[in-house]
């Protein structure tokens, strides 16, 4: 029997690409929605504090439709392959921007928002995909390639939204929403399948929901405490996002430009780490190991954010901190290796939705931390409160790391060379 990967191993190089512009597309269209959608949001209230309160909404339900999507959409792919989800993907997210640009009140903006974000919970299909064509020793890497888009993105993405959306709010979304179409139509010509049709698997809507999906992931051999990991350590990134520009303004007085450098130098290191040095590290750590050191560096990274007295500080951190850049295509690599060929893209749509959740319940906790602190002096190590909360979550998940790691050894002890007769 024909394996996936030597079915779409002649156009593997085309594949890879598509994906990789793909997650790029991704990216770019929350880079390039973070500085122009607040604005968008201001034209259909009244006052500052209904803006952000329909502001927080429309994050929200964002979210919670990528939450519930990752799933089904990763066992549809299971079902009828991944090249017709990749593709119906892209068509609702072009729907969902130029939605979005043409949206005359708040009620559109949401509804706009809940479809991009089941749209795009594809991402959990293109990492199925790039499963199917890729051997397991060799997919931390290939993620890896796949994080590197994701910060080229967080580049590109609010210095071209800044840009455009300086002309007219609504551009940055046309642009987005013509890029998915390109996108669209390139992987319609180009865009090999990756699943046999051997290897397929009815549709179990039971088993598509994200609850059971996040059993199902606890279940795999292999992966158990791996779950608690990724989830502590996606709260910790996305409580990161959410009080990084707020942090950084009442820390230091800095402005949308200030922040705007300082989210460059975070998707810089991404990029660096994840597209060209994360070979290198996987061949000197292993994934176990590499996976550990980057919990231990980015635990340290959010107590000297939080410690930080001068600007210079964060960015010296934020260039140290090259461990912590290559924790997720680690542990992604790993809970791939304890899927099989079938289950793929079921596993990696529940890693999709618990990146979700965790999207949901960041804000939730983070944003009210950081309002308890702002009254306090800058120069009080009380008010790195949100960053020391950040270092507790990533610590707790280098806890759950090690103590999986340990069980799994005593469960797979190294076999001793039989002497010769």
């Amino acid at each position: 029997m024909t394996s996936a990967p030597q079915q779409a191993g002649a156009n593997q190089g085309a594949a890879m690409r598509f994906i990789m512009l793909a997650l790029l597309i991704d990216m770019l269209a929350v880079g390039i929605i973070v500085p122009v959608l607040p604005a968008m949001v201001g034209r259909f209230t009244a006052d500052p504090s209904e803006q952000a309160f329909w502001y927080g909404v429309i994050a929200a339900v964002y979210a919670l439709s990528q939450f519930v999507a990752a799933p089904i959409l990763g066992a549809l792919s299971d079902r009828f392959g991944r090249r017709p989800v990749l593709l119906l993907g892209f068509c609702g997210i072009a729907i969902n921007f130029f939605t979005t640009a043409l949206a005359t009140s708040i009620a559109m903006l949401v509804a706009s928002r809940i479809v991009g974000g089941a749209m795009q919970a594809n991402a959990a299909v293109a990492n199925a995909y790039v499963a199917d064509i890729t051997a397991p020793a060799d997919r931390a890497k290939r993620f890896g390639m796949l994080g590197a888009m994701f910060g080229i993105g967080f580049i590109l993405g609010p210095v071209i939204g800044g840009l455009l959306g300086g002309i007219d709010l609504r551009l940055p979304f046309f642009l987005a929403g013509g890029l998915a179409l390109a996108n669209l139509a390139y992987g319609y010509f180009v865009l090999p399948e990756s699943l046999a049709p051997a290897q397929r698997r009815p549709v179990n809507w039971w088993r598509a929901n994200p609850l059971s999906s996040f059993r199902q992931l606890v279940a795999l051999k292999g992966v158990g405490l791996l779950v608690g990991v990724l989830g502590f350590a996606a709260l910790a990134q996305f409580s990161l996002y959410t009080v990084w520009v707020l942090y950084g303004s009442l820390r230091f007085g800095w402005g949308p430009t200030e922040n705007g450098w300082s989210l460059f130098a975070v998707g810089i290191v991404s990029a660096v780490v994840q597209g060209g040095l994360l070979g290198r590290l996987l061949k000197s750590f292993g994934t176990q190991r590499l996976a550990m050191a980057g919990l231990v560096s980015s635990s340290l990274a959010f107590v000297g954010w939080g410690l930080a007295t001068q600007p210079w500080m964060m960015y010296a951190v934020i260039f140290a901190n090259l461990l912590g850049a290559a924790v997720s295509a680690s542990l992604q690599g790993l809970v791939s290796a304890a899927a099989d060929e079938r289950t793929q893209g079921q596993t990696l749509g529940a890693v999709s939705s618990l990146n979700s959740l965790a999207a949901v319940v960041a804000p939730v906790l983070a944003a009210p931390l950081m309002a308890t602190v702002s009254h306090l002096p800058t120069s009080d190590w009380r008010i790195g409160a949100p960053m020391f909360f950040c270092a507790g979550l990533q610590a707790a998940a280098l806890v759950l790391a090690v103590l999986h790691f340990r069980r799994q050894a005593r469960r797979n002890p190294p076999v001793s060379p039989q002497p010769a007769s």
